[in-house]
């Protein structure tokens, strides 16, 4: 399943001078690739835009002033015209080709391919997707140590992470608050194998300059209300640009103190997108989980039987590493959790591609039959 998509969806006209808009933007993670990419859109006369903020049918992009050449944030209109699913929506991150003529208000005219994206199933039964941030080279994991972490949601995690096609990073915040963040550390570095996995405190600084080195380009940071985001973007920002609140002293939970995804620019290059606390993290099929668990997936490459079910099959590598606890039988239980998630989002999607299918026939159907003409399929 693919994470890029381009969405043209709306309609456009202006012009600009986009290698003038390319410098602006350079610190926003505009490139040569983006430039030409862009350039159908340039000559159509629209300008090239980072969306840092959706909200409500609008959203906030920087474009580059046509008259000064400085940043500047402009606020659009993003009702598409025709069908969009949720997917195909604009969201923070996106690049996009805008028209600032369009009326009533300034539009955005269509999205360039997206080179990575977050994706999340929707919260309850139905299951679509979510797109969370798109265009990010890495999605920082945040957990806090004022709790004991829990392993089976840093692996939903990081699944969700490997999915959308960029470099998964662990950050176990609040470090300050205990004494055996190290011990700690390698126990979730057990269930992020290929990960790195860093402490820091945004109280003390601690490991703040590794964590600014490790984020160049374009951050996602995502994680569970009350682990420290919104502080970790204000350290990493060296400014409050977003608003902290205290988590409960009881179980150390958060409230929503951010509520829509942010893009924010970073004194010393590259943007961070911060995230709205998630409670439920469905994933929406893919790779992700043979990426986040595979200690399990070269363990299956030793078992005698190509289509082993790791179940009572002979020479079965994984049931000999559970058997002799190399392998631990919580990490086994989570990742046949996540897998028959994948499982249930992929034959929704298939059922769901093929009831669409079934209306697109019909509504040609009954065209055809209204207007006296043979009906072929």
């Amino acid at each position: 399943m693919s994470n890029a998509a381009s969405v043209p969806f709306f309609s456009s006209s202006l012009s600009s001078d986009d290698s003038a808009a390319g410098s602006t933007l350079a610190g926003y993670g505009w490139t040569a690739e983006l430039a030409e990419l862009f350039a159908p859109y340039g000559e159509a006369g629209l300008l090239p835009a980072r969306i840092v903020r959706v909200d409500r049918g609008q959203c906030d992009a920087v474009i580059a002033d046509p008259e000064t050449g400085e940043p500047r944030t402009v606020r659009f209109d993003t009702r598409p015209v025709g069908d969009a699913d949720m997917i195909n929506c604009p969201c923070t991150g996106d690049w996009a080709a805008v028209d600032l003529h369009a009326q009533p208000m300034a539009a955005v005219t269509a999205l360039l391919p997206r080179s990575t994206a977050i994706i999340r199933k929707v919260a309850g039964k139905r299951s679509d997707g979510q797109v969370l941030a798109a265009n990010v080279d890495t999605v920082l994991i945040a957990a806090s140590l004022a709790a004991d972490p829990d392993l089976g949601r840093i692996e939903r995690f990081l699944a969700l992470a490997w999915e959308s096609g960029a470099e998964p990073l662990v950050v176990l915040t609040k470090a300050d608050l205990v004494d055996d963040a190290d011990f700690i550390r390698a126990d979730v570095e057990a269930v992020a194998p290929g990960v790195t996995v860093l402490t820091v405190s945004a109280e003390t600084g601690e490991g703040i300059d590794v964590l600014r080195a490790c984020t160049p380009g374009t951050t996602a940071v995502i994680g569970q209300s009350g682990v420290g985001k919104s502080t970790l973007t204000n350290a990493l920002a060296g400014a409050e640009v977003m608003t902290v609140q205290e988590a409960r002293a009881v179980d150390q939970k958060g409230r929503h103190t951010t509520t829509t995804r942010e893009l924010i620019p970073l004194p010393g290059g590259g943007v961070l997108i911060d995230t709205p606390g998630l409670r439920e993290v469905g994933l929406y099929g893919g790779e992700g989980v043979d990426l986040a668990f595979a200690d399990i997936a070269d363990l299956a490459e030793e078992c005698r039987f190509h289509d082993c079910g790791h179940h009572t099959e002979p020479g079965c590598a994984v049931q000999a590493a559970l058997a002799d606890g190399t392998l631990p039988q919580r990490r086994m239980d989570s990742y046949l959790k996540l897998q028959r998630e994948n499982d249930w989002i992929a034959s929704r999607t298939d059922a769901r591609v093929a009831k669409a299918r079934l209306q697109k026939w019909k509504a040609i159907t009954k065209s055809m039959r209204a207007a006296g003409g043979p009906v072929k399929r």
